[in-house]
């Protein structure tokens, strides 16, 4: 007598090697937006993301070739640009009131100093908070660039993080136009005394 066994196929993304649907459930039951950082041979995207039964809502992001309008010529997948992405993503939050958020690294292994903990290096000197080990994080000399070739990396990467950061400034002191409502008739009409 022949036994047939029932065979359960897996969903299709974890078949392909590209969700690990155990370690997205205790990411999803933290109830926080997701850092989620994905790194390819050209680059690096940074989002910011929260969950919503319809489907993930990305809230903001940022992706390496956005450096280039800034001054960078040098490449966009290295860990002075995974930084400096993981900052502008990190400048970009505030605009969208992003505060607190948790690493999702996806099923990249963690691994001691990679790009991935740069850009998140980035992201919490941009102001986000996000829990982290000091340990994980790169060198500060690898982050501005001194093990690269290129010899102006360490000006580059200076010019372009000022950049960053006096653009978010900018966008800060930027005063408003309108007043309230209250304000503008306290000066159009003053109170006059004895009334």
């Amino acid at each position: 007598m022949a036994r047939s066994r029932i065979q359960v196929v897996p969903f299709r993304r974890k078949r392909e090697g590209k969700t690990n649907y155990n370690r997205r459930k205790k990411l999803l039951l933290a109830g926080k937006p997701r850092l989620v950082i994905r790194k390819s041979l050209k680059g690096i995207w940074l989002q910011v993301v929260e969950y919503s039964p319809e489907g993930d809502k990305i809230l903001v992001s940022a992706h390496s070739n956005e450096l280039k309008k800034l001054g960078w010529s040098l490449s966009t997948s290295n860990i002075p640009s995974s930084y400096l992405t993981g900052l502008l993503l990190g400048k970009k939050a505030p605009e969208k009131k992003v505060g607190k958020c948790i690493l999702d690294i996806g099923v990249y292994p963690s691994i001691k100093g990679n790009r991935v903990y740069a850009a998140l290096k980035g992201a919490v000197d941009g102001g986000i908070d996000i829990p982290f080990s000091e340990e994980i994080m790169p060198a500060e000399d690898r982050v501005k660039g001194k093990h690269t070739k290129a010899g102006d990396a360490e000006k580059q990467f200076e010019a372009v993080k000022q950049k960053i950061i006096g653009k978010s400034e900018q966008v800060q002191k930027t005063p408003k136009k309108t007043e309230g409502k209250s304000e503008q008739v306290q000066k159009t009409f003053p109170k006059t005394e004895g009334k």
